[in-house]
């Protein structure tokens, strides 16, 4: 390892680059590792979401995470999720979160997203959450971890956990939306816990 390797010297805190509440605690679960803690934007009063105009979700993840740290001096880690429908060629992507507008809730993206399939078959119907995972230290390092899970969109949200699209991605090997799974079930096999998992072992080996 280099002297700029981040595993050399195991830092005991990060901040989470995020002001999203669902997205924090399944990062806080996925990240709880011995001896690691994770600071909370919110503890930072001059600290503001930036605007997400990367092309990739590599290039939004790290605009989050350097503003974060920014206003922390603390290594940062951020994510970024898109949302890939084959029969949308791809949409909404790197834009999942704002598809339905910049002020878009869960409800209005996932209205959205069922209008622009309605009358698609379901087996037309595949979809994959992508996320990339990165973790930027105040030398310029960076770390990324990538994660990915295939899965096709419901034609009517189902199940009560879970945030965002979760209701209506669903696990054809299940039969389930991932709302429709406990937290705990989703975070072994999510595209986020891939991508945490990733990073996680890249900064601190296995």
């Amino acid at each position: 390892m280099s002297a700029s390797d981040p595993r050399t010297t195991r830092p005991a805190r990060f901040v989470l680059a995020t002001f999203n509440r669902d997205k924090a605690r399944e990062l806080e679960a996925l990240l709880a590792l011995p001896g690691m803690t994770l600071a909370s934007l919110a503890e930072f009063p001059d600290a503001v979401a930036p605007e997400e105009s990367g092309a990739t979700l590599l290039d939004n993840a790290l605009i989050k995470a350097a503003a974060a740290l920014r206003v922390a001096g603390l290594p940062a880690i951020a994510d970024d999720t898109g949302l890939e429908v084959d029969a949308l060629d791809g949409a909404p992507g790197v834009r999942a979160a704002r598809f339905a507008g910049p002020e878009a809730t869960y409800a209005d993206n996932v209205r959205l997203l069922l209008e622009r399939l309605e009358g698609v078959p379901l087996e037309r119907r595949g979809a994959r959450f992508h996320t990339v995972c990165v973790a930027v230290f105040p030398d310029g390092t960076r770390v990324v971890g990538e994660g990915a899970l295939q899965g096709r969109i419901t034609t009517a949200p189902r199940g009560s956990h879970g945030f965002g699209y979760d209701p209506v991605f669903e696990l054809p090997a299940l039969g389930l939306t991932l709302a429709e799974l406990p937290a705990d079930e989703k975070n072994a096999i999510s595209h986020r816990a891939r991508a945490a998992r990733e990073l996680a072992r890249r900064l601190f080996g296995d």
